[in-house]
């Protein structure tokens, strides 16, 4: 007699591709604790096999590190960040050997280059070149995060 409606909750997602190529790791292997105790945010992490990070979907450069290049904020239509950060203390080579190719601001296809890195310079400073891509903690639309075994996509973002 009475109508009721379900009002359903359609979700968004956002799945999540390696922006470095190489070996998708979990954050525990990142020997730096802000992102190996998952502080930082939910995400995983990339040793890699070359010295370039692409844009892993597309949508607007939020933040780019632009002394030291070695971090960029990349936000979706939605409003949804992550964070690619390239090496362990490589803001300790203050951009030598880090090529930015976007500026804040700017908006990105899927697969674009973003930065350029020396594999080489960053192992000559000591340091590890370990990738994280980390999907910061606090952002309201984030409904919950989990992480994919098919595919391409490595994470999926609901909001």
């Amino acid at each position: 007699m009475f109508g009721w409606r379900k009002n359903k909750i359609e979700e968004n997602t956002l799945d999540i591709i390696p922006p470095v190529p190489g070996q998708v790791v979990g954050l525990e292997q990142v020997p730096d604790e802000a992102f190996s105790t998952k502080a930082m945010g939910e995400g995983f992490a990339v040793q890699p096999a070359a010295g370039e990070v692409r844009a892993p979907f597309s949508g607007k450069i939020s933040h780019i590190m632009n002394t030291s290049k070695h971090a960029v904020l990349l936000e979706n239509e939605d409003g949804i960040q992550i964070l690619i950060h390239v090496g362990v203390n490589t803001v300790s080579l203050k951009g030598e050997g880090f090529v930015a190719h976007v500026v804040t601001g700017q908006t990105v296809e899927q697969g674009q280059l973003l930065l350029e890195f020396d594999m080489d310079k960053i192992k000559e400073a000591g340091l590890s070149g370990i990738t994280s891509v980390i999907v910061p903690g606090g952002q309201e639309k984030v409904q919950r995060i989990e992480g994919l075994q098919e595919e391409e996509a490595v994470l999926r973002v609901y909001y």
